[in-house]
């Protein structure tokens, strides 16, 4: 599998505030059936240059473990702990046409001790033709750690968000297209409620830096998610490990690499400048996209 990835800078196109009650609400909503059968919301760009939704495929055997991090993995299971397995997690969101789970990743926001920013797939917060901007938009960090499918058993439970952000490239696309590929990113802001500082510092003790700058070609890259398609079942942190590259067939706009991650990994981030032994990074993208056929490949933007 090959994926993608584009510098990070958002210009929000809009958002969507919850209440307190409303945020009660969400929460109810995601009961441990309604997260088991969550979908995974990923696109594949066809042999044509359109894309599509990923067909989800029947489940086999479960992927091939990892240790620690190797010099090219193409998807493994993520044991080394540290700060990816924290800040890293599941998002739930719902759309009209269901409901759906992606990957996402706790970043840093200095600018504002009110609130925490999770950093996912511009398609897993937005879809102009799926009722716009995604209801019941929730956090699940850590999942790996105690996956048990539900928000009050969880090892730091779930996080709704407040608003939601996508650049306005990406809401002015007209369709999952090339020009989405470049802005595919969006971020959810979870306002902190009692904390006096950011929450996921309080509660988990760390975030991720993020990134404006592209990576390198031929740079060496991480990216992490919680794929749930064919051999992978969604409950383990999966990571792949290789150089970067162009996508030349995305007219070379958008950045790969090699992996085999499935559906449910969109919106994971990609670390440059990766620490194996603190799994900490900067996160200069996300999984966004993949390919059908021998070579999938998810790219983030």
């Amino acid at each position: 599998m090959v994926m993608a990835i584009l510098p990070l800078a958002a210009v929000p196109a809009g958002a969507k505030d919850h209440s307190a009650s409303a945020q009660a609400a969400v929460l109810n909503y995601w009961t441990k059936d309604r997260i088991a059968n969550a979908k995974p919301r990923d696109f594949v760009r066809n042999a044509d240059g359109t894309f599509s939704k990923a067909k989800v495929p029947t489940k086999g055997k479960p992927g091939g473990g990892g240790g620690g991090a190797g010099n090219n993995v193409l998807g493994g299971s993520w044991n080394g702990g540290g700060a990816v397995l924290k800040l890293s997690g599941k998002v739930l969101f719902t759309m009209n046409s269901g409901d759906y789970i992606c990957s996402g990743t706790l970043i840093a926001d200095p600018t504002n001790n009110d609130r925490s920013i999770v950093v996912t797939a511009g398609h897993c917060s937005y879809d102009a033709a799926d009722g716009g901007f995604a209801r019941n938009w929730t956090f699940y960090p850590e999942f790996d750690t105690n996956a048990t499918y539900t928000c009050s058993q969880s090892k730091w439970g779930c996080w709704v968000a407040s608003a939601l952000a996508v650049h306005r490239g990406f809401a002015q696309a007209g369709g999952f297209n090339t020009q989405a590929t470049i802005y595919d990113w969006s971020f959810g802001v979870i306002k902190n409620g009692g904390f006096a500082n950011n929450l996921a510092e309080t509660a988990l003790g760390a975030t991720m830096a993020k990134t404006f700058m592209a990576p390198a070609v031929g740079s060496q890259t991480f990216n992490f998610g919680y794929p749930a398609a064919g051999k992978y079942h969604g409950y383990d942190l999966i990571y792949c490990a290789d150089q970067i590259f162009n996508d030349p067939l995305n007219d070379n706009l958008t950045f790969g690499v090699d992996c085999d991650m499935t559906g449910g990994s969109s919106g994971g981030p990609w670390l440059g400048g990766f620490n194996a032994n603190t799994g900490a990074g900067t996160v200069d993208s996300v999984n966004s996209y993949g390919y059908s056929g021998p070579y999938s490949f998810f790219c983030p933007l």
